[in-house]
């Protein structure tokens, strides 16, 4: 059975995963781009480096930003949303590298008893949000 999520399963779509793809269009052309994320009912918060994704995020904020959760082909939900991209500086930027930090922490791979990425001021080149503005879901149930 296919079908459309109700606005709830779409935020706990959103909120439950932490891998994403972000489509952005400058330049006379579309690119699509994973990233790790995290979602606070409001924006999806991520980091990046210098590169093409922030290069043209910067040229044309409008992106759209996909996620989904697989069990099978049969068994699947997806969401698909719109919004703005926002560069981060400051406090704003430290507050999103915490939340980065606390939410994906846990999912990176290490020595027992060891952090993967110790908590340091340091903080990634380009610290972001993009504020989604529409969103819309959708699923596949085998019966």
């Amino acid at each position: 059975m296919l079908g459309e999520l109700t606005p709830r399963e779409t935020e706990d779509v959103l909120r439950r995963n932490i891998v994403g793809r972000i489509g952005c269009y400058a330049f006379g052309r579309p690119y699509v781009v994973p990233i790790t994320y995290v979602y606070d009912g409001e924006a999806v918060y991520a980091h990046g480096n210098e590169g093409m994704k922030l290069h043209m995020m910067r040229e044309n904020p409008h992106v759209c930003f996909e996620v989904d959760h697989m069990d099978d082909l049969a068994n699947w939900h997806s969401v698909i949303a719109w919004g703005l991209f926002e560069e981060l500086h400051g406090e704003r930027a430290r507050a999103a590298m915490e939340l980065l930090v606390d939410t994906l922490e846990p999912h990176l791979e290490g020595p027992p008893g060891a952090s993967a990425h110790p908590r340091t001021e340091t903080i990634p080149a380009v610290l972001y949000r993009i504020v989604l503005e529409e969103k819309t879901g959708r699923f596949e149930r085998r019966l």
